[in-house]
């Protein structure tokens, strides 16, 4: 059974690298990760339709926010 390798094993063994051979492995290791993030945003999104199905949202509503928001527009302390 492999051992397996913590985040920070690694960053003790790559501080001991020369410069170049720390730039040999971030070449290295780049293409997988840019895959793996690949792969992983390629999942289908959730669709959101529907989302406010049964919310019952009146003109009225739609009224009182904006003139909550806009009540005290423009400040004079600003």
């Amino acid at each position: 059974m492999a051992k397996q390798v913590t985040l920070e094993e690694v960053l003790e063994l790559a501080k001991q690298l020369s410069p170049l051979d720390k730039l040999r492995l971030i070449e290295r290791v780049t293409p997988q990760i840019k895959r793996e993030l690949t792969i992983a945003q390629a999942k289908p999104r959730k669709s959101l339709r529907g989302l406010w199905r049964g919310i019952d949202i009146t003109d009225e509503d739609i009224v009182e926010v904006r003139q909550q928001m806009w009540g005290n527009f423009p400040r004079e302390d600003i």
